[in-house]
């Protein structure tokens, strides 16, 4: 029957399915009534997955970029299964002096039942290296998720409620930053644990120090962003519509105002590892009949360079050098990433002749 051009068409189902592109087969929404149902694509299933910041990131990446994000996270990811699987990588204990057949001995050399040698007081350095990765990633975890979360709060709630709280926060976490990290880590060591240290009592000292001064940036950071969106439309719309202060900080700003804190935690993670093992260098870390930490063994290692002793601080001083070169790679191609005119002129330098054309094109479109 011939309509009216004024009446709008209603498109039947095959031209549904055409217009979405998609090859399933579409199921009613109830049977009889005719309605399609959405078809869920298995790219949409894994979108979330493919939203992931490590994966969005290694996914947009190009060249060089790609190189210096794969080698960080292969790097980081050796530390993180050494850190897991230390009982089982780890062919002794880390505070373990010999075996039913007798003691190891001292500063035997890299070989045979001790494949990196053996320390001055009588530990494997091997097995020393692997179980001191349980111990950074222990720091790493506890002192950057206490201070992105103490940060956060206070970002949000400073930044959108502003007033007398909000100067007063702004004041305090600019005086924090006149504190050193380390020598706050050394006066919490000795206030937490008086110097000598246990496995949570050094990770204690570690990571609160490094929470005290970490929380600053996280909070400026935060508090940046909840000035710039509350200013925005949607917000200004819920408040309109009546929405309390708690649900426009945890539903319409929380989301927006933390977008860039994964790339803040990569760098902070390696200045974490450091403070660690300036603590225990200094002799303010953790003992080693409590658990295994690079930095004390580096400090005992010291006598041993000047006699030929080379594997006792080598292998130790690798550890720290690799960890934080994974971490600070993964953290500075984020941070590169994370700047779309930047990655778009890159993969069009990637491309040549005519696609290479259209990339720069499509990259000044969007610029």
């Amino acid at each position: 029957m011939p309509t009216d051009d004024n009446t709008p068409s209603t498109p039947s189902t095959p031209d549904i399915a055409a217009s979405t592109g998609a090859n399933e087969n579409f199921a009613e929404a109830a049977p009889g009534s005719g309605v399609p149902a959405i078809a869920f694509d298995e790219k949409a299933k894994k979108s979330w997955f493919s939203r992931l910041p490590i994966v969005s990131h290694l996914r947009q990446s190009v060249g060089l970029q790609r190189g210096m994000l794969i080698t960080g996270l292969v790097l980081c990811g050796i530390v993180l299964i050494c850190a897991i699987f230390a009982p089982l990588i780890a062919p002794y204990g880390y505070n373990q002096l010999g075996t039913a057949e007798g003691n190891f001995g001292s500063k035997l050399p890299p070989g045979g039942s001790h494949i990196w040698g053996t320390t001055v007081g009588g530990y494997d350095v091997f097995s020393r290296v692997v179980w001191g990765a349980q111990t950074a990633v222990a720091v790493i975890i506890v002192a950057v998720i206490m201070s992105i979360f103490a940060g956060v709060i206070l970002g949000l709630v400073s930044g959108y409620l502003g007033g007398w709280l909000d100067r007063i926060l702004v004041v305090i976490a600019d005086a924090v930053y006149a504190f050193p990290t380390l020598l706050l880590a050394l006066v919490m060591s000795i206030a937490i644990s008086g110097g000598q240290s246990s496995a949570w009592g050094g990770i204690a000292a570690a990571a609160f120090s490094i929470t005290v001064v970490f929380i600053p940036q996280y909070f400026r950071v935060v508090r940046a962003e909840t000035l710039r969106l509350k200013a925005e439309p949607f917000v200004e719309s819920a408040i309109v519509l009546g929405a309390s202060k708690t649900r426009i900080i945890s539903k319409h700003i929380f989301r927006n105002a933390t977008r860039t804190l994964p790339l803040i935690f990569t760098l902070n993670s390696s200045e974490a590892i450091l403070t660690l093992a300036g603590l225990g260098f200094l002799g303010f870390g953790i003992e080693p009949t409590s658990a295994s930490e690079w930095g004390y063994d580096l400090n005992k290692a010291l006598p041993d360079v000047t006699s030929g002793v080379w594997w006792t601080s080598v292998f130790p001083g690798l550890a720290i050098v690799l960890t934080v070169l994974g971490i600070t790679l993964v953290g500075e191609s984020m941070n590169d990433l994370n700047d779309p005119r930047l990655r778009v002129r890159r993969k069009a330098k990637t491309k040549s002749g005519g696609t290479g054309a259209k990339t720069a094109t499509k990259a000044e479109a969007t610029a």
